[in-house]
């Protein structure tokens, strides 16, 4: 019996310890990475949806285009994965000069915007990848504050998708579907 007793004992200490060792480092940071690219996919495809002519669309002046809310989220992606990158950011320089990262929401030809979505996607896809469950904890400066890596990213994306909110409202108006609203076919994860 006691045999026995020790041996569940050290069955359970080893399979804890393997248990530990086999979880995924990722696990939480994943799954931020996979929103993350849930919702880059579905501005890239509003993207290449929009005909090109209603880029400059506005449902009234004083808004962004529908190209601008396109190039503002590439900005966004850029600027906010610099920050969870851990790169150091002049923040009170770019506030005084915004110009310096509203790049592309002046642009306006599909193809440039294009581009840039797709650029920033890399990049802050190029940031996650670096990142661990534990250095997504790290924290990053941020308006004079400190906050942790995965919070820039969940920003990043809950940004995207306010924006693709805008974009919804834009693609409606005139008539178009939503990525987000097409027939979809079951997939798996």
């Amino acid at each position: 019996m006691r045999t026995l007793l020790a041996f569940v004992v050290v069955a359970g200490i080893s399979g804890g310890s393997a248990f530990a060792q086999s979880a995924d480092p990722r696990l939480f940071t994943a799954g931020v990475e996979r929103q993350y690219k849930d919702i880059q996919a579905l501005v890239l495809k509003t993207a290449e949806k929009v005909p090109e002519d209603l880029y400059a669309f506005k449902p009234t002046p004083e808004v962004r285009s529908l190209g601008g809310v396109l190039g503002h989220i590439a900005d966004g992606n850029n600027l906010l994965c610099r920050f969870a990158s851990g790169e150091a950011v002049d923040i009170d320089k770019i506030m005084k000069d915004l110009a310096s990262v509203q790049v592309h929401e002046k642009k306006t030809a599909k193809a440039d915007i294009i581009a840039a979505l797709n650029e920033s996607r890399a990049f802050c896809e190029s940031v996650f990848a670096k990142l661990t469950d534990v250095t997504a904890q790290e924290n990053v400066t941020w308006f004079g504050g400190k906050t942790p890596k995965a919070m820039m990213l969940t920003f990043v994306t809950s940004h995207s998708w306010e924006h693709y909110g805008n974009l919804v409202t834009y693609m409606r108006i005139k008539g178009i579907v939503p990525p987000s609203s097409e027939p979809r076919t079951p997939t798996t994860r």
